[in-house]
């Protein structure tokens, strides 16, 4: 009875709540009607800026439309612009109330101030409501061609949501016609903007060629794009990367006068402009330019390299790109790449690729120095990166490897947990490489066999146990403690690993081995639960049955040298993404179609086949498998775990 009667108490305490709080709401909107309708100035404007306040943050206001219409009589331009703001917002769910408006908005449209002139046909445009279309074009077609440059480039913005919202009375009424004339205007502003709605109405209108750039029209774009404001530059060099040069005169004198925009302090105006001077190489080819040209992209590039963390990661992502078509471009400025004690850990990640990109046979030493400091560094991932990037230099270059090996085995000697691990698995594929040079190494390798715990690292130095047993005294012994371990082993490349070794190790020392060889069959055929395994030992036990001379033929065959896999992209999808050059595209390295969708598009997930034919196969790269089991080396290249990216307009 009692839990009743404090239910019943709840539910009625829980409506009055709601009454009140509704009284509220209806009293603030109440006494903000009130206010709006106030014989006083400042008290309108006040409650005006407290509609916009709470409109802001996400309070219905709407009810409160027809009064804040009567305010829009003012000359006060704060005020217009917040009841502008407020129709915008409102306009489609209020779509019939706005029609009242727009006696106010024609009026605006020939005011004499030119701020009022432009605010009214923007807010006109912006409303987006098919209702106000029509009466739109009239202010529309005075504005473009307004004494005033900055109405002027508000009203080309304009013709471009006017074609949006409906490409038949844009184009009945001459607006394209009419922007397409603004290109020859003597304002640069207003050409930039011209320049930014045609290209935007050729996206909305694909395959109807509404505009394309000639000779005639370049001179004017170079001219404005000295006096342009950053953003407008960046429309006008993303149009003339598009720009097919008629002659290779046409594309030196292109080049020669966009060379300034390189000293830009907008580092999206540097990278479409070296996107475009890299498009424009295949139009010039005279050497001496393109060997100028090149020099003078270096040094706005490494500029970026001193700005805040994010410009520098976007920055080095279109770096890496870039040096894919010019690989020796940075090879002199390598000591700017190396990390600082502060960047953050995705900057690191980029420099250090950057780096091993760039290394030549001539900077190879102070590169290892650096990375053997990177490896003393705390963050487990980066150390990683720093041992792959050791190791893969000494497979590239051979003269490098002496001292590769060096710095590794004084890492080793650290004896730090995953550096040990790290250290163990790339030296397994600098053995591979060289596997005469080194054999003296692997007895200090074995002295660390106790801190190596990881499967790959286990697998990795098995491996090198079979391989050079002739060279270790005691491997008896430690494939012995190995085999001993063999059923707790979980790893399959381990496991698989034993019984190469084992049978290498019988294979070169026969009386040594054959006890060992035969634990480890035994074992492996009659106890392990891996089918994989259990065949592995089948076909080794056959064949020292059968015939010796050929399970020497099949254990103790010369593997070829492992190779780095490229981790340099398609040629086509390289071509993409520079002339997607400091776009999101280049960032993620991937082109824009497989993530931006327009409205003509539907937008989704796009399928494999078309990864696959954009090139990524290709791009994705690390170090061959080094070890009979086939197992992933120990030099990773890959783009593994880059977030995927879905825009849609």
């Amino acid at each position: 009875m009692m839990n009743a009667t404090i239910q019943t108490n709840l539910a009625r305490l829980q409506i009055v709540k709601q009454k009140v709080l509704a009284a509220l709401r209806k009293g603030e909107n109440y006494e903000l009607k009130t206010e709006l309708n106030s014989e006083y100035k400042e008290r309108r404007k006040e409650a005006v800026r407290r509609v916009i306040a709470n409109m802001t943050v996400g309070k219905d206001v709407s009810g409160l439309f027809t009064d804040v219409l009567k305010n829009m009589h003012t000359d006060d331009l704060e005020i217009k612009k917040l009841i502008y703001l407020y129709l915008i917002n409102y306009a489609k769910t209020q779509p019939d109330l706005v029609i009242l408006a727009v006696n106010t908005f024609v009026k605006d449209s020939e005011d004499t101030n030119p701020l009022i002139r432009a605010l009214a046909i923007r807010t006109m445009g912006c409303l987006h409501v098919q209702e106000v279309l029509d009466h739109l074009c009239d202010p529309l077609r005075k504005c473009l061609k307004d004494p005033s440059p900055y109405v002027r480039k508000t009203a080309v913005m304009c013709v471009a949501k006017v074609y949006d919202l409906s490409p038949a009375i844009a184009e009945e009424n001459g607006f394209v016609e009419d922007v397409r004339r603004a290109l020859s205007d003597a304002n640069p502003m207003v050409i930039s903007n011209a320049v930014t709605v045609l290209t935007e109405i050729n996206e909305m209108a694909p395959g109807q060629n509404i505009w394309r750039l000639d000779s005639k029209t370049v001179p004017t774009l170079l001219a404005a794009i000295n006096e342009c404001v950053e953003w407008g530059q960046i429309a006008i060099l993303e149009a003339l990367a598009e720009y097919t040069p008629t002659t290779e005169k046409e594309a030196e004198s292109i080049c020669e006068r966009l060379l300034p925009r390189l000293q830009h302090a907008n580092g999206s105006v540097v990278l479409t402009t070296v996107r475009l001077l890299l498009k424009y190489e295949k139009y010039v080819h005279r050497a001496d330019l393109l060997s100028q040209f090149s020099k003078k992209m270096v040094p706005p590039l490494i500029t970026l390299l001193s700005s805040e963390p994010e410009i520098q990661y976007i920055a080095l992502r279109n770096i890496n790109i870039i040096l894919q078509r010019h690989p020796k471009m940075l090879s002199k400025e390598i000591r700017v790449f190396f990390c600082k004690y502060n960047d953050p850990i995705y900057v690191k990640y980029e420099k250090l690729d950057v780096l091993v990109r760039i290394c030549s046979e001539r900077n190879t030493e102070p590169l290892l120095n650096e990375l053997k400091e990177y490896a003393r560094e705390v963050d487990v991932d980066f150390v990683r990166r720093a041992i792959q990037a050791i190791g893969r230099l000494a497979i590239r270059y051979e003269s490098s490897a002496d001292k590769a090996v060096k710095v590794l085995i004084e890492l080793l000697q650290l004896k730090v947990n995953s550096v040990v691990q790290d250290v163990v698995v790339v030296l397994r594929d600098v053995f591979r490489r060289y596997p005469q040079n080194f054999a003296d190494v692997v007895p200090t390798l074995c002295e660390h066999i106790d801190y190596v715990n990881e499967p790959d690292a286990k697998a990795a130095l098995i491996w090198i146990l079979g391989e050079y047993s002739e060279h270790i005294s005691n491997i008896g012994n430690l494939l012995t403690t190995s085999i001993e371990s063999f059923l707790e082993e979980e790893d399959e490349g381990v496991q698989l690993a034993l019984v190469n070794s084992a049978v290498k190790f019988f294979l070169k020392r026969p009386q040594q081995g054959q006890a060992l060889v035969l634990k480890a069959l035994q074992t492996a055929t009659e106890k392990c639960a891996n089918p994989d395994v259990r065949d592995r030992a089948y076909i080794y036990w056959r064949l020292l049955s059968a015939d010796p001379n050929s399970a020497r033929a099949v254990a103790l065959v010369e593997m070829p040298p492992v190779e780095l896999e490229s981790a340099s992209l398609s040629a086509p999808l390289l071509e993409e993404l520079i002339a997607e050059l400091g776009s999101v595209a280049s960032v993620l390295q991937k082109p824009a179609k497989l993530f931006v969708y327009k409205k003509t598009d539907k937008a989704g997930v796009p399928r494999d086949s078309e990864m696959a034919n954009a090139g990524f196969d290709s791009a994705e790269g690390g170090a061959m498998s080094a070890g009979d089991n086939n197992t992933t080396g120990g030099i990773d290249t890959s783009n593994e775990g880059e977030p995927e990216l879905l825009i849609s307009f």
